[in-house]
């Protein structure tokens, strides 16, 4: 059975089956609607249902509550219609400018910048015509048929440099992990990957004018590292405030880059934000919760745009005090939080039924 989707306010519609996700089935009919996880555990799919009845499959309860969901809300990417819909959602432009695709990949290089951070550097295949925008990431396809995200640490210009040579990974060691104990423990230069990308809905939006703050925690970096190269390549002028937060010193494992750039960039500022800072540290500079050091330099938000990357609950807290306490408008705030499997498996909600 086929349904009608119409997506308000472009008015863009497509058709899809009954057994289809909204999302899969956008995303094939070329229609950019937001995304994360595409699992149902970071929320940034969630769009406004104006007319018709879905079911959902599991998900996260922090990705949509069940209050939520008795407003109207729903989870595009776990969303399977019962009727034609009409839904409520900014249209994401440009999404479908690179083609997503599989390929192999080959490792060139794996770093240590600090004892539980590893960048890869991956060599992409001399045929390959794989594009990505500053912020997105892939998918690594294991052997057991799961899959590992992970976010570009390099702007697109920068693939064919003989320094990087493809892209760049930040991975933090997850003990447990299937993929990052095997990064840590046996990967070797010449390893052949396979992956899929590129995947995701954040990157900058480049038809504004308005103010950006970065904000990110931990190896939430990576896909802001992206976003600060590719808006250099692309002479920026637009005030940009990047905000880090770490728990201790060491875990600025690209502190020095970070610094540089700022002091290079009449328009970048970089504020570092420490959560647990150690004696040992000797650290001078901001100390506590990284978005609440966002709300101290800026009491208004209203005319900013905010791209955000981190643990989950980082990105939540920021989005409900950014909004509820300095006027930052919920459609300038763009997120990907970084979910991993144990978030996945979190407290969920099971599928609705028909």
């Amino acid at each position: 059975m086929s349904f009608s989707v119409t997506v308000q306010p472009s008015g863009r519609q497509f058709n899809m089956q009954r057994d289809e996700t909204v999302l899969g089935a956008a995303l094939h009919a070329g229609v950019g609607l937001p995304y994360g996880c595409k699992d149902g555990a970071c929320g940034s799919c969630k769009c406004k249902l104006v007319e018709g009845r879905v079911i959902h499959g599991a998900h996260q309860l922090k990705a949509l509550s069940p209050a939520e969901e008795q407003a109207g809300y729903v989870l595009t990417c776990c969303a399977t219609p019962q009727t034609d819909l009409v839904l409520e959602s900014r249209q994401v432009v440009g999404l479908g400018d690179f083609p997503v695709m599989k390929m192999p990949t080959r490792v060139t290089s794996i770093t240590r910048p600090s004892s539980d951070v590893a960048i890869l550097r991956l060599q992409l295949p001399a045929t390959s015509n794989f594009g990505w925008r500053a912020g997105q990431f892939v998918e690594f396809i294991l052997k057991d048929g799961s899959r590992r995200s992970y976010s570009m640490a390099n702007a697109p210009h920068t693939a064919k440099d003989p320094a990087v040579n493809g892209i760049e990974l930040h991975i933090r060691h997850m003990p447990g992990g299937l993929f990052t104990d095997h990064v840590f423990t046996a990967m070797k230069e010449k390893e052949i990957l396979r992956m899929e990308g590129p995947l995701g809905t954040f990157f900058v939006r480049e038809d504004s004018e308005r103010p950006i703050v970065l904000l990110a925690s931990g190896t939430g970096f990576a896909p802001i590292k992206a976003i600060v190269e590719h808006l250099r390549f692309k002479n920026n002028t637009r005030p940009v405030s990047l905000y880090w937060g770490c728990r201790a010193k060491a875990d600025l494992y690209l502190h020095d880059w970070a610094q540089t750039q700022a002091d290079e960039l009449p328009w970048l500022t970089y504020v570092p934000v420490l959560s647990h800072a150690r004696p040992e540290d000797g650290w001078a500079g901001r100390q506590g919760l990284v978005h609440l050091a966002v709300l101290e330099d800026w009491r208004d938000l209203s005319a900013h745009e905010v791209y955000a990357c981190g643990a989950p609950i980082m990105v939540e807290s920021a989005r409900r005090d950014f909004v509820a306490r300095a006027g930052l408008s919920e459609d300038d705030f763009y997120a990907d939080a970084f979910t991993s499997e144990a978030d996945k498996h979190g407290q969920s909600v099971p599928a609705s039924q028909p």
